[in-house]
This record gives C-alpha cells, structure tokens and sequence, in this order.
C-alpha cells in the first residue's frame, strides 16, 4: 500500500472536488511515550488514508500532533478508529470555530516523523513533560485572569497574536517557541514565583509543554487554558459565557484564521489601514506572509513589494531561475518584521 502523496496540488484540489465530501476541521495532540515512530507513523497514515482524511500530523517518541480535515460523513468512524489506539483513547478533538476562508484546508494527508512533536530547544533530561500545570476551562480561566495577581501570557509567535488576543495578555515579541521558553522565564516570570501564572495558545500544546517546564523550573501556580483559544470560544458560545478574546485566532492551515469576533486589531503592513487578511507574496521566491488589505491586495496583485510585483510577470523560467538555491523558510514568518515593508508602508 502507497503510504504517501503523489499527486499535484491541482490534482489534488480536483479530487477533493469530485469526491463532494463535507469536512470538518479538527486538531489534537497528546504527550506520550511512542516508542517505534515509524511504525506508528505507517499504520496511522493508512487508517486515515482509508477514511478520506486529509491534513497534517506529527509523530515523535514523545507524541504525537495533528491539525487535519475530517469528512463528516466519517467522523464517527474517524472517532472510534482513532479512540482504538490505546494511548488516544479519549484524547480531546478541538473542532474548528468556523470552517470559512478557504476552499479546503488542507489537500492532502501527510504524516512525519519528527525528533520532537514541538520544538523546544529544550535537552534537560530530567525534564517530565507530562508533569503539567493545571488545565483552565472557559469560566475558570476568566475568573482567574479578573485576579490581579495573575500573569496571563500568550505563549504564540508575534504574527500569530497580532490579528487577536486576551485582553491584557502579555504578547511576547518571539517568532517560535523555543525562544520564548527562556525569554518569558527572564523577562516576565523571574521575581515571580508566588503569582498565578496563566497561559494560552491556538490548541493547547504549546502551553502543556510550556507549564510543564515552569513547574520544572520551580514556578508553583502554574495554569493553561484547556484546548487553547479553539476551545475556549466555542466552550463560550455554548455557555453564553463572556469572551474575553478579540480579533481573529491564527490557523496553520489554508484558512490562516478564523474569527472569534468582529474585532480588527491588527493594520496592513502596507498602507497602515485596519486588517487582518494574511497574505503570502505571490512572488514565489519571496513568499512573505503579511497582512494586507483589499486595496492594497488589488494594487500590489497579491504581493508585498512593487518589486515582487514585477517578479509575478515574468516567464515561469524567468522566475524558476531567480528562486534557485533560496531558502526563504526561516522568513516567511518574518511578517512586518520585514524591513522591506516598512520601506513600502513609508512611501
């Protein structure tokens, strides 16, 4: 049995089509002790194959991390077949706030084996990182952070909280996590080790890990936000509960965000106007992500520099030759970082 994609992204999007299947968005995570990953990875990749699923998972000795599309006409079997795996059983499925914003999400299934789940820069072997803070649900997490002896940090990369967050989190100025381990501790956490420590990402697994590593460091009152800001907004919906979020949650998936209110808190990185649209430049060899708006998307063809710009128009060679021997993937994230924006937004 073929245990991975061949296909072309049209090819790809065509068959999605014709298959006319409805799905439903749905990420999870687990901290376990996986002891053959490739194997592990074989067998899951052909059981989700079998159900049509489609989307992204990560399996390392330490667990696994997954963000995929689910038919829904499967999702029961989706369920029972992934409850059988013993460790799984039960493992908490975000489902998506909204399913708007992109034809499909992902196009196809893609299971890897990585070293780690989530990248943490971490090598203390004395580290346990099942041994975690305590889980907040939606009320608890508001009654805590009303407290004022509470720290609540948004443990996500800058271009993530920038189109939304808690209201009075601390948003670190980091582009991934490993970063933000030792540069919260220092900046926001040392000096601070009686307060309650309150914590938040998109599903939960970065501030599992993250609380688990406080507790190691010695912080007492640590606490995260159970299934993260996907769960939380829909866990307020449903009980009629105040939501303390505002803007757009940041996705890794076609959908780049979805939106937890009418709330614009963020501006396009080109003409300064409120947005919260993210953009990746047309320009393959660029490929930036930032956020523009309508206008500007119009003006610029979806790019973020008249440069790019007149790179789009050139022939398929012309282009294939200028991204040859780039490696642009330690930028793309860079958003309005990029200096060349400001030149832009500055004219």
């Amino acid at each position: 049995m073929q245990l991975w994609n061949t296909f072309s992204k049209e090819e790809l999007e065509q068959k999605l089509r014709e298959a006319g299947h409805e799905f439903v968005t749905i990420s999870f995570y687990k901290y376990a002790n996986i002891a053959n990953p490739p194997i592990f990875r074989d067998y899951l990749y052909q059981m989700l194959d079998n159900l049509r699923v489609v989307g992204r998972i990560y399996v390392a000795n330490e667990g696994i991390n997954a963000q995929i599309s689910v038919p829904t006409d499967r999702l029961n079997d989706f369920r029972n077949d992934l409850y059988s795996i013993d460790f799984l059983d039960g493992v908490r499925l975000n489902i998506a706030v909204e399913e708007e914003g992109a034809e499909f999400p992902f196009l196809k299934l893609k299971v890897k084996v990585r070293n780690k789940i989530l990248a943490d820069g971490l090598s203390d072997e004395s580290f346990d990182v099942t041994n975690i803070g305590k889980h907040l649900k939606a009320e608890e997490f508001n009654e805590l952070t009303n407290d004022p002896d509470t720290i609540l940090i948004d443990f996500r990369n800058h271009y993530e909280h920038e189109v939304g967050h808690f209201k009075g989190a601390i948003l670190p100025d980091v582009d991934t996590f490993r970063e933000s381990l030792p540069m919260i501790e220092e900046t926001y956490l040392k000096g601070n080790e009686d307060k309650n420590i309150v914590m938040y990402c998109t599903g939960g697994i970065r501030c599992e890990k993250a609380s688990a590593w406080f507790k190691h460091r010695g912080f007492r009152n640590v606490h995260q936000l159970e299934g993260g800001i996907i769960k939380y907004a829909n866990e307020c919906r449903e009980k009629g509960l105040d939501n303390k979020f505002v803007g757009k949650n940041f996705v890794f998936d076609e959908r780049r965000g979805e939106r937890i209110t009418d709330d614009i808190v963020s501006h396009c990185h080109q003409c300064g106007e409120p947005a919260d649209e993210h953009t990746n430049c047309a320009n393959e060899a660029c490929h930036l992500l930032f956020i523009q708006c309508e206008k500007c998307k119009a003006k610029y063809e979806n790019c973020c520099t008249p440069e790019c710009q007149s790179v789009i128009h050139l022939s398929f060679e012309e282009q294939k030759a200028l991204r040859k021997g780039l490696n642009n993937s330690n930028k793309i994230f860079k958003k309005g970082r990029a200096g060349h924006l400001f030149e832009t937004l500055n004219k």
